[in-house]
This record gives structure tokens, C-alpha cells and sequence, in this order.
């Protein structure tokens, strides 16, 4: 039997001053205002990005022309607390139709005092990417906060 090879986990964090409540309502209800711009899976001009809310709603883009495109789904939601997700990616940054060879995204919203929260994301399950996942890696992996929690801690 091959040994299936691990991928590290790719965690970046950033503590901004708001409640644990406000951060996950940011992160869930106002992608717009902090998810980069060159992260598109569509062809056409983004209109716009939605989270549906709950465990087992998606999230997803669409285009001016009403074309939409499922970045993964939500496994768990815990307004407030974690949010965790699947990432429908494959390693060269296409959309890939189910969960089956998705990663996952898991978000922490950690209170730290009454007026700051710690926003921890991490990619795990890295591996599930198959061949090019060691790229995926490879382009995730560098200082923190990273370019979507920066902008992130912009939006609050």
C-alpha cells in the first residue's frame, strides 16, 4: 500500500479590534469588503460573493451575467466561535465540482479581551489536492496575515 504523503497546514492569524461577533458577521455577510480581488473563479466580471448560512450552505461567486460558481461548502457555523469550509480548488486555481478532492478551510474568531478578537485561518487538508497540492502549498505558505486577513482586519 503507497504511503499517502502529508501536506503541512498553511495557518495565518490577525487580531483587530472588535468582538468575536462582529468578526464572523464581517467575515460572513461582507465577503466584498475583504476577499481579494484576484481570487475569481469565473470568467467573466465578478458582481458579486455570498455566504449561505448554516452548516451545509455553500459559498459562492457570480458574474454580471448572473453565472455562479460554488467555492465550497460550509461544514460548520458557529456564528460568533469557527466557521470551517471545503475549498473547491484544484492546483491550477480552477474550480473543481464537489468536495471530493476539496481541502478545507477552518476559521477561529478567539475573543483575546473585550475589544479585540484573534481571526486565525487555516487551509488543512492540503493533501486532498493530489498531485499539485505541494504548489498549493507552496503559494499559500509565507508571512502572516497573509493578503485575505489583511485585507480582512481592513474591513472591520
Amino acid at each position: 500500500m503507497p504511503e499517502e504523503r502529508t501536506i503541512p497546514d498553511v495557518r495565518k492569524s490577525v487580531t483587530v479590534a472588535a468582538t468575536p461577533e462582529h468578526c464572523f458577521e464581517v467575515f460572513t455577510e461582507r465577503p466584498k469588503d475583504w476577499w481579494p480581488p484576484t481570487h475569481v473563479l469565473l470568467k467573466k466580471q465578478r458582481a458579486g460573493l455570498a455566504f449561505e448560512p448554516g452548516a451545509g450552505g455553500r459559498y459562492y461567486e457570480w458574474d454580471v451575467e448572473g453565472n455562479s460558481i460554488d467555492w465550497g461548502k460550509v461544514l460548520e457555523w458557529e456564528p460568533g466561535r469557527r466557521l470551517v469550509m471545503t475549498w473547491r480548488i484544484d492546483a491550477n486555481w480552477q474550480s473543481i465540482p464537489d468536495d471530493e478532492r476539496a481541502s478545507r478551510i477552518e476559521v477561529d474568531f478567539i475573543r483575546v479581551d473585550e475589544r479585540h478578537t484573534r481571526v486565525e485561518l487555516a487551509h488543512v487538508m492540503l493533501e486532498r489536492h493530489g498531485e499539485g497540492a505541494e504548489r498549493i502549498f507552496q503559494a499559500l505558505d509565507g508571512p502572516s496575515p497573509g493578503e485575505t486577513l489583511e485585507r480582512f482586519a481592513k474591513a472591520i
